[in-house]
């Protein structure tokens, strides 16, 4: 049976030598880290792959089995999951404890740097079966993790944490017990995320849920009274989550700003994965908008005249909104943001810019008094992609989940009730994608590639085409001609018959109602193409 391991210096003292448990599927790095244990004055303690990888690089290292009585057993499914190895994990630093361990020879563990199976990668695999599933699903990792939480160990669950703890060590374990619990309740976390993989996997969804870790904090929420309110990161690889866009300039941004980046995403993406599907190529895109709404939209094939006119789709509503881009920001286009439309040398306020990048000379210029526009940095945003993963949503006592949205309009795919041209097709695909993840109910109205009048979130679709006109004339545009998109059927031929009287030569809406006959037949008089999709294929609704 294994013991104490004691160092006796020449005056007699006692030293215990400290214990690491370490056993890792990815080993990248491990080698290092348990280097830096033993100069520090630990033994090592591993078994396996682990173990071999250590030995190979010369670094000594003692067996569980030596500890447990006996190799791993089992087709290696058991190896860690014995009393010996909890019980170093577990005891505490009491005499009764002491005296236990000491009487069954067992050493406490001070240290367990453990990571788990990639469950995930294998759920995600093709391929994957239960039985493929169940063989990649770690049990002793996620329970040594768990032991080591509540032994109050030092508990590494992330390698990021490795040298971290290394320096920690090296600097004398300063305020040890806030440290230990921040390791602590991480390691708790890893394995409620872990667990919730298996749970979700094999109750096929009945079990669902999310774990996350705090990555930013909010002055507060929608209002001042609404806090504590932050960012929490659920560990998504999505190179656009929303924890990976980088803060370059400005104060942190607020739980407005990060609902606004989160709907910018969506609107961005669809008009980008439409001009793909549809054109074979995704073209410059300038984004505003106001609480999630777009206010301004263009595409073009030069980044300055798309960020003019998107700027000059609502110049009331720009001032103090947000801005996406997928092209880098210089000073040219920074001046472009601020200055372009605005009389007498102002400058546009804005409360926030997303893009790519920005250069140095744009970062100075786009500065604002405060620190108030934030300016938020993203490559990825260079190669936009749609988002495929679950929402969620709370709701009083419960949450709800469905798929995300990812329908692309198809223009191949729409019934024709009349003829329209290519620039007038490119107009519906990019009032589509606005419309679609606007505020539902919405009426979306563009002309010449550029959104002229959005109106959202509206009870009745005459009262959505009423608003969308209205805006559209108090921003100073010329409807006439301009293409309308409705997020879903007209139940009636009265807005049609709005934007029609209005000027509108191509609406496009779905179709589903027993009205649909009467809703052509009013378009065809009115000289109106109409264009439709089933509303069980393409029905836009968003953002309830």
């Amino acid at each position: 049976m294994w013991r104490w391991v004691t160092l006796v210096f020449p005056k007699g003292r006692i030293v215990m030598k400290p214990y690491a448990l370490i056993s890792v599927f990815n080993k990248t790095g491990i080698v290092e880290f348990a280097r830096e244990l033993v100069a520090l004055g630990w033994d090592i303690l591993s078994s396996g792959g682990t173990a071999n990888r250590l030995r190979s690089s010369c670094v000594e290292v003692r067996d569980v089995a030596d500890l447990v009585g006996g190799g791993a057993i089992l087709g290696h499914r058991v190896v860690t999951l014995s009393r010996e190895i909890h019980a170093g994990l577990l005891a505490r630093h009491t005499p009764e404890d002491e005296a236990e361990m000491e009487k069954l020879g067992l050493s406490y563990i001070d240290l367990v740097c453990v990571d788990m199976y990639p469950l995930e990668d294998e759920i995600n695999r093709p391929d994957a079966t239960r039985e493929s599933v169940i063989e990649k699903t770690d049990i002793g990792g996620p329970t040594m993790l768990s032991s080591g939480a509540k032994g109050r160990r030092i508990v590494i669950c992330d390698p990021a944490d490795r040298m971290r703890i290394i320096n920690w060590l090296k600097a004398g374990k300063p305020n040890e017990d806030a440290f230990i619990n921040e390791l602590c309740a991480k390691a708790d976390g890893c394995v409620a995320a872990y667990r919730l993989l298996s749970a979700r996997y094999h109750s096929q969804g009945a079990i669902n849920g999310m774990v996350g870790t705090q990555v930013c904090a909010c002055k507060y929420g929608e209002n001042p009274w609404q806090k504590p309110a932050g960012l929490y990161s659920i560990g998504s690889k999505d190179l656009m989550a929303i924890e990976k866009f980088e803060l370059v300039e400005g104060t942190a941004p607020s739980f407005i700003n990060w609902t606004d980046v989160d709907r910018m995403l969506q609107t961005m993406t669809h008009i980008a994965a439409a001009f793909d599907a549809n054109r074979h190529a995704v073209p410059y895109i300038s984004l505003g908008v106001k609480h999630g709404n777009p206010c301004g939209a263009d595409w073009e094939s030069r980044e300055e005249c798309s960020l003019a006119c998107m700027v000059d789709g609502d110049l009331r509503a720009i001032f103090g909104g947000f801005v996406m881009v997928n092209y880098p920001i210089d000073e040219a286009l920074a001046t472009v943001l601020l200055s372009h439309s605005m009389s007498n040398g102002g400058r546009r306020l804005l409360d926030g810019i997303v893009a790519p990048g920005f250069s140095e000379d744009a970062i100075a210029y786009l500065k604002r008094k405060g620190d108030k526009c934030r300016l938020l940095a993203n490559p990825a945003l260079a190669n936009l992609y749609l988002d495929s993963s679950t929402r969620f949503r709370l709701v009083r006592g419960n949450f709800l989940a469905q798929p995300n949205y990812t329908f692309v309009l198809d223009l191949n795919k729409l019934t024709r009730h009349g003829d329209c041209t290519r620039e007038q097709e490119n107009d519906v695909l990019l009032a589509w994608a606005i419309g679609s993840t606007s505020n539902s109910n919405t009426i979306t109205l563009v002309k010449n590639g550029m959104l002229i009048g959005n109106g959202v979130g509206q009870q009745d679709r005459v009262g959505a085409a009423k608003l969308a006109l209205q805006r559209a004339c108090d921003a100073g545009h010329d409807v006439h001609g301009a293409v309308a998109y409705s997020d879903s059927f007209f139940p009636f031929p009265d807005g049609p018959t709005v934007l029609a009287e209005a000027g509108i030569k191509v609406i496009m809406a779905s179709s589903g109602s027993i009205k649909d006959k009467e809703v052509q037949a009013a378009c065809a008089k009115l000289g109106v193409t109409l264009l439709m999709i089933p509303d069980s294929e393409g029905r836009g609704f968003f953002g309830h």
